[in-house]
């Protein structure tokens, strides 16, 4: 496939670095220092240029692409880039935005803009926040097969019972697949005889009851969040109070500035807002903020975010969850005591790269900074698992793949090593990210 990227910031970099070894990839950048950078670090084709200017993409073969991505921090900017290469090719035009309401424009114009695909950074922010909320000790939470599967991330404090018992004796469950493990700098695909240790983080897929019922073994906090507060009423923290709401909870959003207060309180029916300073701690405990069962940290920078998120710990919030724009914070936030950081360019990136896999792929999720992925396959007749037994047809995958669930027609089946794969069924795959193309080609 023959992919142009417009945009080499942090989202353009990710896809990039993900379809270099098996696409011809060409990035356009205006930041001549980006580009230079770039050309040294991956193995793609770089062009310093604007790439609204139909000259720039013919410089970038626009008329052999298959894919045009535009993925810069300006909305306009892309809805101008996909409507341009829509005008002189018949590729397929991603567009990043940041604003909910171009999205919704998008949706009712059935593909304005020359635009054939729309990707939200905030609303999928927002949706990733409630996944993760929704699940005690969840680490990252994504849903295949339409909502019939789950994956989940999960730490394990040493306090845990699952802490040092093997897989076979923790497997207690009827539709539940144990994934691999993430240990330090390890990653441990795991076998039976696998010992889960405390501080260990356990990748599992299975229904969405099971993973639930795993949640509650694992959890050393109340099952459900209820009480949620969340700080800041930037797009991203206006949009997860509304995704709160839209699942029936009231939550409780603070927010400094008092025009923004009032205008989200007019926007949000069934969010408490609140005017208020995060940081001063006569109104947290005023408020009974430390009796919230999450906290949402979704200020302007890193650095308030982990402030906020800190503080909250220290008041005794049961857990916290802190937006990040640098992806580098994300494992120093969660050493220092923030539960789960969530960076929203590395959310867009999962979601635009699965439109870069074969045709027969339907969701892609990427794990610990893709390291690696679960991927949702509709498998083909040719693929190496049909008709043979998993135990069998796993010998002829990669090292580091694990099939942890299949969808057939509608049902949800546990695959175990009699199972037998059928056409059209849909699995959820389990891959380590070095083998991830071969894994791709054989199923």
């Amino acid at each position: 496939m023959y992919v142009i990227i417009v945009g080499a910031g942090e989202v353009g970099r990710s896809i990039a670095a993900n379809l270099e070894g098996a696409h011809d990839v060409v990035v356009v950048d205006r930041d001549a220092d980006v580009v230079e950078e770039l050309t040294y670090s991956l193995d793609v084709l770089t062009i310093h240029g604007d790439g609204t200017d139909l000259d720039t993409l013919r410089e970038a073969a626009l008329e052999q692409a298959d894919l045009v991505i535009a993925c810069t921090d300006n909305d306009e900017t892309n809805a101008v880039v996909c409507g341009a290469a829509k005008a002189a090719t018949n590729a397929f035009t991603v567009a990043r935005v940041r604003r909910r309401t171009l999205l919704e424009t998008w949706q009712e114009s059935q593909g304005a803009f020359g635009v054939d695909f729309m990707v939200c950074t905030d609303l999928l922010t927002a949706r990733t926040i409630f996944r993760i909320s929704g699940l005690p000790s969840a680490h990252d939470v994504d849903t295949f097969a339409s909502g019939l599967i789950r994956m989940a991330e999960f730490d394990i404090p040493a306090a845990s019972p699952l802490a040092d018992r093997t897989v076979r004796e923790a497997d207690c469950y009827d539709s539940l697949t144990f994934a691999a493990i993430f240990r330090d700098d390890e990653m441990v695909v795991t076998r039976g005889d696998t010992v889960i240790r405390g501080g260990d983080r356990v990748v599992v897929i299975g229904s969405p009851d099971s993973i639930n019922d795993f949640a509650d073994e694992v959890a050393t906090m109340p099952e459900e969040a209820e009480e949620v507060v969340i700080v800041g009423a930037s797009e991203i923290g206006f949009q997860t109070a509304r995704e709160f709401e839209d699942h029936g909870f009231r939550p409780r959003l603070i927010e400094r500035d008092p025009d923004r207060a009032r205008e989200v309180a007019e926007a949000l029916p069934n969010t408490m807002v609140m005017e208020s300073d995060a940081t001063n701690a006569e109104f947290l405990a005023r408020e009974h903020v430390g009796e919230a069962d999450v906290v949402i940290a979704a200020l302007d920078s890193d650095e308030k975010n982990l402030l906020v998120s800190l503080l909250a710990d220290r008041i005794g919030v049961d857990r916290t969850v802190a937006i990040i724009e640098t992806p580098e914070y994300a494992d120093l936030f969660e050493t220092v005591g923030v539960d789960v950081a969530v960076n929203p360019r590395e959310e867009t990136a999962e979601e635009i790269i699965r439109f870069t896999r074969t045709d027969h792929t339907e969701k892609v999720a990427m794990l610990e900074h893709d390291r690696a992925e679960v991927i949702e396959i509709e498998v083909g007749p040719e693929s190496v698992l049909v008709g043979r037994e998993i135990a069998d047809a796993t010998d002829d995958l990669p090292p580091g793949v694990v099939i942890g669930a299949i969808s057939r027609a509608g049902d949800h089946i546990t695959p175990r090593g009699s199972t037998v794969v059928q056409p059209e069924d849909h699995v959820i795959v389990f891959v380590d990210a070095a083998v991830l193309d071969d894994v791709v080609d054989l199923i």
